[in-house]
């Protein structure tokens, strides 16, 4: 018997979803779980898995349309059943993006100069979907050696991304042996033809309009200090690889800069507040939204009771938000309930941003990037010198009608103290 696809819903507040991508075709093999299609709402894009495994019969909502929850999409019949439906339930445009994706395969045999056994192919058609299969042959990928983040250990377009992102950094790390071992090529970004109209895709309208309300609720005022971080980029240095060793997670400055707010905002809880119908509401948790940048557009991840994790704990949070932010995988509670944003322009080479706050929060720091710079230094004599230092410029963006002028600038010199001064155990 055919098994319906229906559009999930992801989340109490949320009523449709917009198809932004088919995984698979009409005729295609799916297994149960692995990644069939992919949606986009008011909270989250995400990849939806199949509900069965066996032939994706047909497809009822084409890319880019909106349907309510729980709207069947689409059909997988059993493997003996599906072959001839599979080409009558198609519809026009399914037909057309059929023949489209077909088209470049067809030099694919004279590549095929090494075939694997039959049992390594079953073995590979039960971990990963086609678009997985497909990377790792253009990427040389052994799939034996990637390990499934998946349910049953199935290996998702994303494993694939963090693999070869692996292996850039130990090339990078070992040069001898980049002549036989090229890094894979970058990811190219969107194909974006002059003179082309193309209509905004669903998150970017929310991120549209959420900036716009943003910018009329709030009255915007920004200040920036610049922060000498000597001391956290020698800590990092020094501990970056036995700390990945241990704990088996890159120690990235985030944790740094995450941590440090939370301890200034818990002796300015008014940069943690939030404005409701002429009331402040205190919150009693911090709760850190990290702006996380996507091929696609943006999204806050909220690390929720962040006040509570110790630093190892904020650096596998961080880590795993953001790996599941590219990947799709967020929930739409995991991108709701921030008191406070930090976001970091910075990575990108940015000397520092100005930021829109994230409603319904009263503040948002921007982190610029981390520069080396010939700063005066005074010693404990009074004597001045010039050395190079590590020097960051941090942006608090601050909503006027909660916070004056003089608590931001003694919450940010609070910030700057605590992070030239830092004393915490890394681990």
């Amino acid at each position: 018997m055919a098994t319906d696809i229906i559009m999930p819903q992801m989340g109490e507040s949320i009523v449709e979803g917009t198809i932004t991508k088919w995984l698979k075709k009409p005729g295609d093999k799916v297994q149960r779980d692995e990644p069939l299609f992919e949606i986009s709402t008011d909270k989250v894009d995400a990849e939806i898995p199949a509900p069965a495994s066996g032939v994706l019969q047909d497809i009822k909502v084409s890319e880019g349309a909106t349907v309510q929850v729980n709207t069947v999409v689409g059909t997988i019949a059993g493997d003996g059943e599906a072959a001839a439906p599979a080409k009558s339930a198609q519809t026009a445009a399914t037909a057309a993006a059929e023949k489209k994706s077909a088209a470049p395969a067809k030099p694919a045999p004279a590549a095929e100069t090494s075939k694997p056994s039959p049992k390594e192919d079953e073995e590979d058609e039960a971990r990963s979907s086609p678009l997985v299969r497909k990377m790792a042959r253009e990427h040389n990928i052994d799939l034996t050696q990637v390990e499934g983040s998946g349910l049953g250990g199935r290996i998702t377009k994303q494993d694939i991304l963090d693999f070869l992102e692996k292996g850039e950094q130990k090339s990078a790390a070992t040069p001898s042996r980049t002549a036989s071992a090229p890094a894979p090529a970058p990811r190219p970004p969107a194909v974006e033809i002059p003179g082309d109209v193309v209509p905004l895709t669903r998150m970017r309208k929310i991120i549209a309009e959420r900036m716009i309300e943003s910018r009329r609720t709030s009255a915007h005022v920004h200040c920036m200090f610049e922060v000498d971080i000597t001391r956290i980029v020698n800590l990092r240095n020094k501990l970056k690889n036995s700390f990945e060793q241990r704990h088996g997670v890159r120690l990235t400055f985030m944790p740094f800069f995450v941590r440090s707010a939370i301890i200034a905002l818990r002796q300015y809880p008014i940069i943690n507040a939030s404005l409701f119908d002429n009331n402040i509401h205190y919150h009693s948790n911090v709760n850190v939204g990290i702006a996380v940048a996507l091929d696609w557009g943006l999204i806050v991840p909220v690390l929720k009771n962040a006040e509570e994790l110790n630093f190892l704990g904020l650096q596998r949070s961080i880590t795993d938000i953001g790996a599941r932010a590219r990947g799709k995988k967020l929930k739409p509670e995991e991108v709701e309930g921030s008191t406070f944003t930090i976001t970091n322009p910075g990575q990108f080479g940015a000397v520092f941003g100005l930021p829109i706050i994230n409603q319904p929060n009263s503040a948002i720091l921007g982190i610029g990037g981390i520069m080396k710079v010939p700063l005066v230094i005074t010693d404990s004599e009074g004597v001045d010198s010039i050395a190079i230092r590590s020097v960051v410029h941090l942006t608090l963006g601050y909503d006027h009608r909660l916070i004056d002028g003089a608590v931001a600038d003694q919450f940010m010199a609070f910030l700057k103290k605590t992070m030239e001064n830092w004393s915490e155990e890394v681990g």
